[in-house]
């Protein structure tokens, strides 16, 4: 009834105390309570708002002061209405109502908005009629825990626990812990469970609950009375124990049949039992699933798959048909009222979901910051250098600093701007042959000066006057800046020694790349063997000899393991025309 938050909710107003007085009374009859428990249950400064709940169902609601929910009623005329307590009620006064117990599996699908079904019920404490109230709690042996849920009785309680009725709503929920009404409250946790029989007054109130539900088993006189006795408990619990678990794999069945089981096209069936239950029943399964018992047919009543589908068959929830070595199921039925009755939950299969995905996210993380570490940043630079470096004084920048291509770029722009050197006739050209300085910083010797150019051009010629460098950085490591050009890395196949081919590679010194660490990669990668020797001459470098064409594994490793950009790897095969001559 508050699964969702309530609607047309007004402004809460303090109860007047004839009001609070009548409510008094009213709390007084309908629960049979002593006139000292009244203020507890009824305290000074109540608030009383009207609401109306989602399904547009008008009511009243009670606050304490400090503005936890204590009581409601729903219908039109809600004063003369059903007077229901809230949890916190329930926390203050615990035997409040009649209540029955369930395992800890199935309170969440009672906090998702679904009723008590008969087979989720474990004990009675009490004698509810059918239509009273009663509250729902975790069931734990030799205590009675806090009420978790509030509802009314839908069946006959000594028939229900008697085995008369195995089937079917036991409780119709109204409120439960967790839902918007308690959350409109102080949002406090339970309080803990209280040992059974405790106290006379709560054994007098638990009234006949031993002879409705084995609460608690008589004293024995001697050691075999005992020994039989705690052999009947034992039996018991597991009899309640797979109860709860079938209780728990019906509503997985049902909710596989409202989500993923609906979605289905009619190609998918005959499908096998097997299937049908580890890829929908089993991730269907409630998320919280805090009880000691798994859940799976083998700790159900049911004992095996096959008996399980043909209870569901005759429910009416799905259609088998007869194969070998085991059942299929021929067709399912997401129509079916009980599936249209059943209120979705948090399931396995989407922490499982979750839980993947959050991993994948994670790899990927761990991936892309692995990828940054080994990653290979290959920057050019230039300085300005003779004829240029009048150029940068002019645009006042400094000229013993390293620049870019885009920050060269910017310095001519800026020159050109000042100067105002752009072709009246076509804005593309600068003239060059107009300015001494500029014609300077982008002329040589091998070729005549330049009349006019494009700001690419002039680009290119100016940085072809400056001095050039490097930055190479590896992964978070220091930069290191050297003067020189850099030279990509050379892969070229040769033949050697007869037919022989082999990969080289060379040049790779400038990308702070280990020969040792390249070829015992690709030795592995390449199924071949390699070796590294140093290049003739002086400060000649090193060579990694590779045997065979590797020509794509080698350019692959550069780029993909080393981080090397495509820029900066030369690639050719020369295998051919060692050949023809």
């Amino acid at each position: 009834m508050f699964k969702k938050p309530l609607s047309n909710t007004k402004t809460s107003a303090p109860l007047r105390g004839s009001e609070r007085r009548k409510l008094r009374q009213r709390v007084q009859q309908a629960y049979g309570l002593d006139a000292e428990e009244l203020p507890l249950l009824v305290p000074e400064g109540l608030l009383v708002m009207k609401f109306s709940t989602h399904h547009n169902e008008p009511g009243l609601l009670y606050f304490s002061a400090e503005g936890n929910p204590l009581w409601f009623s729903i219908g039109k005329n809600a004063n003369d209405s059903e007077l229901i307590p809230t949890v916190y009620t329930l926390w203050k006064r615990p035997m409040l109502l009649p209540c029955l117990t369930t395992p800890s599996p199935v309170i969440p699908v009672l906090v998702g908005g679904a009723d008590l079904m008969v087979p989720g019920v474990v004990q009675c404490v009490g004698k509810p009629n059918p239509g009273t109230l009663v509250c729902v709690s975790e069931y734990e042996r030799g205590f009675i825990g806090p009420g978790l849920a509030v509802g009314h009785m839908a069946v006959d309680p000594t028939k229900l626990l008697s085995g008369q009725i195995n089937k079917g709503k036991a409780v119709v929920i109204l409120h439960t812990w967790k839902d918007s009404l308690w959350e409109l409250g102080s949002k406090i946790d339970p309080p803990p469970p209280e040992p059974f029989g405790a106290s006379p007054q709560k054994e007098e109130e638990a009234g006949t609950a031993e002879n409705n539900a084995p609460v608690s088993t008589p004293p024995q006189s001697d050691g075999q009375g005992e020994g039989q006795a705690n052999t009947g408990e034992l039996a018991q619990n597991g009899q309640q124990a797979e109860a709860s678990v079938s209780a728990v794999l019906r509503t997985s069945l049902l909710q596989a049949l409202k989500t993923s089981l609906a979605s289905l096209p009619t190609s998918s069936f005959p499908m096998q039992a097997t299937t049908f239950y580890t890829s929908h029943i089993l991730p269907a399964r409630p998320a919280s699933q805090t009880g000691p018992t798994p859940v799976d047919i083998k700790h159900s009543a049911f004992k095996s798959l096959t008996a399980f589908l043909k209870q569901s068959e005759k429910q009416g929830l799905i259609k088998l048909k007869d194969s070998k070595p085991d059942v299929a199921i021929a067709a399912v039925y997401p129509t079916h009222a009980d599936v249209a009755a059943h209120v979705s939950h948090r399931t396995v299969g989407e922490i499982d979901d979750k839980k993947r995905k959050d991993k994948e996210r994670a790899d990927r993380r761990e991936l892309a910051a692995e990828a940054r570490d080994r990653s290979l940043s290959v920057v050019e630079l230039w300085k300005p250098h003779q004829t240029s470096v009048k150029l940068f004084q002019d645009v006042q920048m400094d000229t013993s600093a390293l620049y870019t291509a885009s920050e060269v770029r910017a310095a001519l722009n800026n020159y050109i701007a000042t100067h105002n050197l752009i072709n009246p006739t076509d804005q593309r050209l600068i003239n060059v042959a107009s300015d001494d300085i500029l014609s300077a910083a982008t002329s040589n010797k091998t070729k005549p000066p330049l009349v006019s150019a494009t700001r690419e051009e002039l680009t290119i010629a100016l940085c072809e006057r400056m001095q050039p460098w490097h930055r190479v950085q590896m992964g978070k490591s220091d930069p290191v800046t050297k003067k020189g050009q850099l030279h990509p890395i050379s892969v070229v196949v040769k033949i050697r020694q007869g037919r022989k081919a082999c990969t080289l590679i060379t040049g790779f010194e400038p990308f702070l790349l280990s020969p040792t660490t390249i070829a015992d990669a690709l030795r592995a990668r390449c199924a071949s063997s390699t070796a590294v020797s140093p290049l003739p001459g002086r400060g000649g470098g090193e060579e990694i000899m590779v045997q065979g064409k590797q020509l794509k594994i080698v350019a692959d490793f550069l780029t993909g393991e080393l981080g090397v950009p495509k820029k900066w790897i030369e690639v050719a095969d020369l295998s051919d025309a060692k050949k023809k001559k």
